[in-house]
């Protein structure tokens, strides 16, 4: 950690004394420099394409939302139901129900979390097909710029402004990956973000007559429900 600390103050030092050379501009307007730096959270977000491909998450993640709170109000009146059996039911017979319903709360809860890291996982690499697909762009920019290396603008300690490409990798991005009516030439996110998995419906899974159809657990992850224990 302190080397790597070191190292962008030494190079933000370096530059700062260099003013000719991070000032000279090639002859497409690129900063002449060894140095490039380069914000990846803006060109994922600012950028057109990037914003593609976030908004599938979105949407997913919103539809996982949504349906969370379905079962979960689904599952709630089926536990108000349960509970109210409890004092007409033979004891024993309630029991066994109240364990079905509670295992079935337990299912549903792992599937649901299940559905949570899948989402995650598409997230990343979502952004690992963006910066795949963005790469060729950053390497012609750097040829461009007479550059060596292009360094995470976030992890340098200070730097000239003029080093910065993230405005002219965002519309180059775009240029490169979508055509005039913003469609995407190249899709390299086919298989980075599948479609969502259709959950089972948990009503297959209630028992025939002790309990009503319920479905699954709210916000990410379903408690159990004390309430129907014997």
């Amino acid at each position: 950690m302190r080397a790597t600390r070191l190292l962008t103050i030494v190079i933000a030092a370096w530059l700062s004394l260099l003013p000719g050379l991070a000032g000279a501009q090639s002859f497409s307007g690129l900063p002449r420099s060894p140095i490039l730096t380069v914000d990846s959270e803006r060109l994922f977000s600012d950028s057109r394409y990037g914003a593609r491909l976030s908004s599938k998450i979105e949407a997913q993640a919103s539809r996982i939302a949504a349906d969370n709170r379905r079962i979960e109000g689904e599952l709630a009146e089926e536990e108000r139901r349960l509970t109210d059996l409890r004092p007409k039911t033979d004891p024993e017979k309630f029991r066994v129900m109240a364990e079905a319903f509670d295992a079935k709360v337990t299912d549903i809860r792992r599937e649901r979390e299940e559905m949570t890291k899948t989402l995650g996982q598409d997230s990343d690499a979502a952004r690992r097909a963006f910066l795949k697909a963005a790469e060729p762009v950053l390497n012609s920019l750097m040829q461009e710029a007479g550059a060596a290396v292009i360094l995470e603008q976030r992890s340098v300690f200070v730097a000239r402004d003029i080093v910065d490409i993230t405005d002219e990798a965002i519309e180059r991005i775009d240029a490169a990956l979508l055509d005039e009516d913003g469609a995407v030439k190249t899709d390299p996110d086919a298989d980075a973000t599948p479609d969502e998995p259709v959950p089972s419906d948990p009503a297959d899974d209630a028992p025939a007559d002790d309990a009503p159809n319920g479905t699954a657990p709210q916000g990410d992850t379903p408690a159990p429900p004390s309430p129907t224990s014997p």
